[in-house]
């Protein structure tokens, strides 16, 4: 309370001297009180109807009318009025009587200490309460109009508190086929949309609620409405703070349908494969020669053939139309883990072959290795029989050796070739060129031009931000490298990187990359870096001192930085990667492994390496919406994770829906294209530039 707080104070006495007794007493204390004299029952109602009083003061021993009596009037006003009661002199016993007969309190005349404190306590109480019935009565008509505005809208809304409805419209029940709303008032949200929607939906609640959720931004759902056929919804979240707890308004997003000719679908009918609704093998190796004339704007391009295992005995078994059918549906398990990128016909026979857009071929094979697992745990049901059965897939990423589509197609097909010699049921990668002429010839050109672009500083750092789950308050990024040629254009890791290392040259790469990282550092307010290292860093026994030397010379703070190594590198060579981190953990580095989950649930290196951070393999995110298993498998991830007090950081997050999941299964960081794209930073890498080859390998001796 202060001074400039103005208090008007009804003061029921016959004597006026107990009024200037208060109103003196309440100055004192910094209350700017208003007393009004209150000598009888008629003055008192008169003032209370007038008057915006809120207080009333009784002097028990100087006026008519009982307690009892003075509340019983009030009441008939503003019945929220608290009472205090006064009288010569007041015990314990005195006190409870008076608070009985519905007095806030009993107070000495003598005591003006304690006559301040109670006004001042019961002030304060009297206005909270009127600012929480205001909140209240605002709270309810803001309630009243959001469910008008309901009742108005043509789009199909409804109210969400704790997982259930609380309120729906008529076009939320039409699209629902509802006859009333009991039918979804009080029911499980849940329960509305298929399994397979249902985690990305929960996390999309919690999101909104916690804040999370980006205005604007919409989940694609399916319902279990047999109506909707199985097409996409898409749905808008907002966050509301009613009366009776926190609500999310789900709405669905109109969709704007653009009518199609029907000599257009016709046409596009007829390049398909009427089973497996893929390409036709023309149409498919039409679309691909144009797609590999152009480089992808990210990763490489790799060529994936799958074929099913002894499809013969699966045909024996159901029968050969019947076979057909099992192959419908096998390509209807293939196509919920596509890209929309990606490119898919039915090649020949039972087979598949795919046009992936990935980071490397080693993202392609895993790929391929996450359809033979779910293959191999699927059951092909037809009418009342049933069929199991494994694939077989063969990959390989497009190359500069393949002088033609017909090899680069040969060299997939014989991956497979590989994988079923090996027993099949997996996925194998073409890996055959390495030691080919024509690879070799091509990598001498390579290393020339990565030795120019060294010496000519022509690598650029790109960043990549984290974003925070759970919090923003730590700004972290993951560092990649850009080449550029001599013609100023940028060249993506997918072209050099393989070529630097199969030469020996990544560990040169990786001292660029650290140096640039300590200007970036310097030049930022980050939080926190991420820099990978590769094999070769890895087997260096110098790399930790020459690191330990660079940021000693730079007085860098090593807090700031991360060192990520994928997990099979680790995994390879896991004496080596000990020794490193254990060396680069003294200077205060930390340690990330990435490309996490590759091998499904293994927590055994979690507990030899001890990393910071996990990162969880990007290709785990392309079926996390859809694959109940996966979900299984990043949550048990994550779970193990927290365990061990490890941080989570999900790789190439897309869109919302994998945003959702992965807020639902306790993630705790994100990075992907739904975050951001990766942005060049650097243009002049002050800590790097004008530094030769020699010279950032000539640390310790190497």
């Amino acid at each position: 309370m202060n001074g400039r707080q103005g208090l008007s104070i009804a003061v029921l006495t016959e004597d006026q001297d107990d009024v200037e007794n208060i109103n003196s007493a309440l100055r004192e204390s910094g209350l700017a009180a208003h007393c009004h004299w209150i000598p009888n029952s008629q003055k008192l109602a008169d003032t209370i109807a007038l008057e915006n009083i809120e207080l009333l003061i009784i002097n028990c021993d100087r006026y008519k009318d009982s307690i009892q009596q003075v509340i019983k009037q009030k009441d008939r006003y503003k019945p929220e009025i608290p009472v205090i009661a006064t009288q010569e002199s007041a015990d314990e016993a005195s006190i409870q009587l008076a608070m009985q007969a519905g007095a806030c309190d009993l107070v000495s005349t003598a005591l003006k200490s304690r006559l301040q404190s109670v006004v001042a306590r019961e002030l304060r109480a009297l206005r909270v309460e009127r600012a929480l019935n205001s909140t209240i009565q605002s709270a309810t008509e803001y309630k009243r109009q959001l469910k008008d505005h309901m009742d108005s809208s043509s789009s199909s809304i409804a109210l969400v508190q704790d997982g259930i409805f609380t309120e729906v419209n008529d076009a939320w029940m039409k699209q629902f086929q509802a006859s009333s709303k009991d039918e979804l008032i009080g029911m499980p949200v849940m329960d509305t949309f298929e399994a397979e929607s249902q985690a990305a939906l929960k996390g999309a609640l919690v999101a909104t609620i916690e804040g999370k959720w980006q205005r604007g931004e919409k989940l694609v759902v399916r319902s279990q409405n047999e109506s909707d056929e199985g097409e996409d919804i898409h749905l808008e979240f907002r966050h509301f703070a009613l009366d009776d707890g926190p609500c999310v308004q789900i709405r669905i997003a109109p969709q704007l349908r653009i009518a199609e000719e029907p000599t257009k679908l016709v046409h596009d009918a007829l390049k398909r494969d009427p089973t497996m609704l893929f390409y036709h093998r023309a149409q498919f190796i039409e679309r691909i020669s144009k797609r590999l004339r152009r480089k992808p704007s990210q990763g490489t391009h790799c060529l994936v053939y799958i074929k099913p295992d002894n499809f013969g005995a699966i045909r024996d078994k159901m029968g050969i139309l019947n076979s057909e059918e099992v192959l419908a549906q096998l390509a209807e398990e293939v196509r919920k883990r596509l890209h929309p990128r990606d490119v898919a016909g039915r090649f020949e026979g039972t087979s598949i072959m795919v046009l992936l857009e990935r980071g490397s071929a080693r993202d392609a094979q895993t790929w391929g290795k996450q359809v033979c697992a779910h293959i191999a745990q699927h059951t092909f049901d037809i009418d009342d029989m049933s069929a199991q059965m494994t694939c077989t897939v063969g990959t390989c990423a497009v190359n500069e050796v393949f002088s033609s589509l017909e090899e680069f197609i040969a060299a997939t097909i014989g991956a497979h070739k590989l994988g079923k010699e090996a027993g099949g049921n997996d996925a194998f990668l073409d890996e055959s060129t390495g030691q080919d002429t024509k690879q070799r010839e091509f990598d001498a050109i390579w290393i020339k031009h990565l030795k120019a672009a060294l010496m000519d500083d022509r690598f650029r750092l790109a960043q990549l931000p984290i974003a925070g789950l759970r919090s923003d308050s730590i700004k972290m990024y993951d560092l990649l490298v850009r080449m550029i040629d001599e013609q100023g254009s940028s060249v993506l890791p997918s072209e050099f990187l393989p070529a630097a290392e199969r030469n020996n040259m990544m560990k040169n790469i990786d001292r660029w990359m650290l140096n640039s990282a300590v200007d970036f550092c310097n030049s930022s307010n980050a939080d926190r870096v991420f820099v990978r290292l590769s094999k070769q860093s890895i087997k260096d026994t110098s790399t930790a001192s020459w690191m330990q030397q660079k940021f000693d010379d730079q007085s860098f703070d090593c807090s700031r930085l991360v060192i990520q190594i994928p997990e099979q590198d680790a995994a390879q060579h896991i004496k080596q990667t000990k020794a490193l981190v254990a060396s680069t953990r003294k200077l205060g580095i930390g340690f990330a492994l990435e490309h996490y989950g590759t091998d499904k649930e293994k927590f055994q290196i979690l507990d030899i390496l001890k990393p910071d951070y996990i990162k969880i393999d990007g290709e785990l995110m392309h079926t996390l919406m859809a694959d109940a298993d996966t979900q299984r498998v990043v949550g048990n991830i994550v779970k193990a994770a927290q365990k061990r007090e490890i941080k989570t950081i999900a790789e190439r997050v897309e869109n919302a829906n994998a945003m959702a999941v992965l807020f639902q299964l306790g993630l705790d960081f994100m990075q992907g294209h739904y975050v951001h794209e990766p942005e060049v930073v650097l243009e002049e890498v002050a800590s790097v530039s004008g530094k030769s080859l020699d010279e950032l390998t000539a640390a310790n001796g190497n």
